[in-house]
This record gives C-alpha cells, structure tokens and sequence, in this order.
C-alpha cells in the first residue's frame, strides 16, 4: 500500500548527509552550498532514493559524495549532458548537477546552451569562486580581468602594462538568459537561508533551472570579504517575468559594483522536454506516456 503524503515521515537535514565527511579546505563556500542544498531536500521531504546529483570534475565534483543519494562522478565538463540522460531515463528522480565555473563554462561550456535550449527539468547549481581551486589557482573563464592568480600561466604575464589575466570575465547569468533559459539565479554561500530558498524553487521549475552560487575559495582567490560588501538582494519590486530587464541588470552591475541575488528571471510559459516528448508519443502510440518503456518496445516484437 502506497503511503499518503501525511504519513510520511518529515525528514531532516542530517538524513541527507552521507557517512563521508566534506574534504574542502576550512571555510570554502562550497560547504555552505553543501549545506543549503540538503536544507532544500530537507524541506521538500525527498527520499534519498529519488534524487540523483552529478558532478563534473574540481573541488565541487565531489559534492555527491557528502550527499545520502545517488551520485556520478563524471569527466570534466559532462556533467549537464549526463544529468538530462538520467532525467529522461527516469522522469521521477530529481535531478540535480553541480559544478565549478571552470567545468561549467570552460571545459563544458559547449553543453550550457543545449541543455538550455532543450529544457530538461534538471537543476544546474555552477559554484563559482572565479579560479581553478583543484589545481591550485589558475584563472577560469569568470576570473576579473586583471586579476593576478596564485598561479601564473601563458595566460597571465608578469609584466606591466599587461599583469595579470588578459581574457575578459564570462558572465553567465547574462549568457544563460540570452540562450533563453527559464529560471536563472544568483545567491552566495553566506547566505544559506535564501541559498537554500532558492535552490527550493529551481527545484520545483518545471524545465532547465540556473543557480549561480558564488562560493568563495579562501585558499587560492579570497573573496569573502569584498563579496558580502557587495552582495545585495534584487530590489523588492522586481519583475522576474522581464527577460530584457533582467539580461540589462546583470550586464551593468560591474559598473554599479554590485551582485545582485535573487531570482533575475523566471517563466513557466516553456515546455520541458518531457512534456514535448509526451505529447510526441501520445500522437504515435495513442496516448501512451514517453515513461512506458514496456509499452514502447512492444512496437518492436
């Protein structure tokens, strides 16, 4: 017998901690991810069993390993295209990737705008420090211009008038919402309570859900400081439903010296991908749901 939603029991934040302890250096914003996250899971009262986290490669990769759910540990950058192919293998499981800026919008960067465009229900949490923490403080795509790294590279000469990083800074908020995404997001690790609020509702998106959290490396980049001066919530008027509005803001916030957190834009006007493939096999099977596998390859006995 099926239990109803009242008899099942409300689980806690410690339910979703798995029996291996976090690895980052002490106070990287990464844990306070970590932590919204099973706040958020806590709060929807998931089983364990239904979720399913995917990371790519760096020190975010190895968040599903601190999660009780299931976890895949991919190659660097592939972390998007494999989250879709669990969603639509297994349309009930949640479905969340994670990753840093560097596999996010460097090594696997070719896969955002598809996995935009496509508008999978997978939720994308990027943990941007803005450098490679893993290898030891290289600049990443999202690294300020001009900033002088730990670790230098090709990419970083040492003499005036060109110190520091040459390439300009990705901005991928403004990216995502030009690819057309339909939830996108920005919060900051030192902010759980709206941190895990917000993780709540890309989780409930129905379609491609963006989190930018930005999660501060002490050890190689030290961003604490700076960022809780800068952080501000978006105004309280704001109209989430205006793409242009949205894409202007984050566009002109390095002029304002700001971050902005909140919810920058959200539509439920876009099918997901499920739903398009449903009505797909309802015209071809004759009602038949994209999830009846058995129903499916009956057409081929």
């Amino acid at each position: 017998m099926v239990e109803s939603v009242a008899e099942i029991p409300q689980k806690k934040i410690k339910d979703y901690r798995s029996e291996v302890k976090p690895t980052w250096c002490p106070g990287c914003g990464d844990f306070g991810v970590l932590s919204a996250i099973q706040r958020a899971f806590a709060a929807k009262n998931l089983e364990p069993k239904d979720i399913v986290i995917v990371s790519g490669i760096g020190c975010s990769g190895r968040l599903p390993e601190f999660v009780n759910a299931y976890g895949i540990h991919v190659v660097h950058g592939r972390a998007l295209p494999t989250a879709a192919g669990v969603k639509l293998a297994n349309p009930d499981l949640t479905v969340i990737a994670v990753g840093g800026d560097g596999d996010g919008f460097a090594i696997g960067g070719g896969h955002v705008p598809h996995a935009v465009r496509r508008n999978v229900d997978i939720t994308y949490i990027v943990m941007d420090n803005q450098v490679y923490g893993l290898t030891k403080g290289q600049p990443s795509p999202t690294t300020p211009t001009g900033m002088a790294a730990l670790k230098r590279s090709t990419s970083m000469p040492k003499m005036a008038p060109y110190e520091g990083v040459l390439e300009n800074q990705l901005n991928m908020l403004a990216m995502v919402l030009v690819y057309g995404g339909g939830f996108v997001s920005r919060t900051f690790s030192s902010q759980a309570t709206q941190m895990s609020e917000i993780i709540g509702r890309a989780i409930d998106h129905n379609g491609f859900s963006f989190v930018q959290a930005m999660s501060p490396c002490p050890t190689f980049y030290n961003t604490y400081d700076p960022w809780k001066e800068a952080f501000v919530d978006l105004p309280e008027d704001w109209d989430s439903a205006d793409r242009i509005k949205a894409i202007d803001k984050v566009m002109y916030e390095e002029r304002d010296g700001v971050f902005h957190s909140g919810i920058f834009y959200k539509t439920d006007d876009l099918p997901s991908y499920l739903t398009k493939m449903d009505s797909v096999y309802e015209k071809a099977y004759g009602g038949e749901s994209v999830s009846s596998v058995d129903a499916l390859l009956d057409q081929y006995a």
